[in-house]
């Protein structure tokens, strides 16, 4: 981890990581598991605002990125004891204008430890739900019942993920809950559009890609099967991510003859996964579950056309349209057929549905959007302040 220019606290990495020059236009401590290239709450809520507020971080586990000196890190060592030290001090270092949590393993933990623990905190405190009620385990559904209790304002990531949540949780929470959908920082694609050169995959035919965990509910056999019987022999199929079907999905792919033709990547970093992104035919989703999916989100930014399953969170995202194809899970001769269909598709149609999924990104699901959303938020519980400071959205 690289080391901020300006520390005033430094302390083991088991408890504390260090707290940068206090600067910005608002304190925020965003409490999290960790850090890293696929997390939501540090790419899409923390890295935007790191210029212009000052952001600090509180993570369960240790993270696997280097943030910039801009952010204060309290980083935890995967253990209670460590999380509730890097908290402490975290929480001693300054006030805060905001304590937003974004899961409900930390929203619990926040709770206990200011109840029992640690010192009293301003009640300006929102916790994030990313996913839908049936994707969580029935122990996260428990801890889910003292946060929307405890937490002064409750987000669902977009309208499917609150729909999912029962009635009771909809009335512990009251006229506490809200939505802001989840954006996505095109600025940020443009950027790297801007250096990137054309794909590695480019010269070997047309392109499916796919983003996910390797794990059952985002049903990544489906997609094996469904590109396997789109008997496109001169295509590639790329999938980014890792979880504990990735073996599994090798060797699937090794005995349908695919090897070649199907690549695992692992996790890489994130503008790598733009690049490609920007140089793709078809972004898939087969998934069973989601909140409301930003990788789905970041192909249409690129500019890559996408054939997702029919979930309410992807209904969400293609509300209205004609040009995004709704599968039924578990289809795969449905996705097939899509394969060869967009695989048959002339390129410069291809290229036109995939700047209408651009645009749609750009009026429905971007950054400032979403964060102008949080902005709202952060005022209704904090203050004018708090809006006043949060002006420089306009210029994100």
């Amino acid at each position: 981890m690289v080391v901020p220019k300006n520390p005033v606290i430094a302390a083991e990495r088991g408890g504390s990581l260090l707290l940068a020059k206090s600067r910005g236009n608002l304190h925020i401590l965003r409490i999290m598991l960790t850090a890293r290239e696929t997390s939501a709450p540090y790419n899409q809520f923390s890295l935007p605002w790191a210029e212009e507020h000052d952001i600090t971080i509180c993570t369960y586990f240790a993270s696997d990125v280097t943030l910039p000196s801009t952010i204060t890190l309290f980083e935890g060592n995967g253990s209670l004891r460590g999380f509730f030290r890097a908290l402490k001090a975290a929480l001693g270092a300054r006030q805060y204008d905001i304590i937003h949590a974004h899961s409900p393993h930390v929203g619990l933990l926040f709770l206990f430890a200011t109840l029992f623990s640690f010192r009293r905190v301003a009640p300006s405190t929102v916790i994030t739900v990313h996913d839908s009620y049936q994707n969580y385990k029935f122990r996260n559904r428990l801890m889910f019942m003292p946060v929307f209790a405890g937490f002064q304002k409750v987000v669902c990531c977009g309208q499917a993920s609150y729909d999912s949540f029962p009635a009771f949780f909809r009335w512990l929470a009251g006229d506490r809950m809200a939505v802001v959908c989840n954006g996505l920082d095109i600025a940020r694609v443009d950027r790297i559009a801007a250096d990137a050169s054309p794909g590695p995959h480019r010269a070997s035919g047309f392109t499916v890609i796919a983003i996910s965990r390797l794990v059952a509910i985002k049903d990544p056999f489906s997609l094996v099967t469904a590109f396997q019987q789109s008997e496109v022999h001169t295509s590639r199929l790329l999938y980014f991510g890792d979880g504990p079907l990735r073996q599994s999905l090798i060797e699937r792919s090794r005995s349908a003859g695919l090897s070649n033709q199907i690549e695992f990547t692992g996790m890489i970093p994130r503008d790598r996964v733009f690049e490609h992104l920007l140089s793709a035919d078809l972004f898939i989703s087969t998934s069973r579950g989601e909140g409301l999916p930003v990788a789905v989100l970041e192909a249409m930014a690129c500019g890559c056309p996408v054939v997702l399953s029919d979930i309410p969170p992807h209904r969400e995202i293609a509300e209205g349209v004609d040009f995004i194809p709704l599968i039924q899970p578990g289809d795969a001769a449905g996705f097939a057929r899509e394969i060869k269909r967009f695989r048959e598709m002339p390129v410069s149609e291809r290229r036109t549905v995939g700047r209408k999924c651009r645009e749609l990104v750009k009026d429905r699901f971007s950054l400032q959007a979403m964060l102008r959303g949080y902005a709202d938020i952060y005022a209704q519980i904090a203050g004018n302040h708090v809006q006043d400071g949060m002006e420089v959205l306009d210029h994100v």
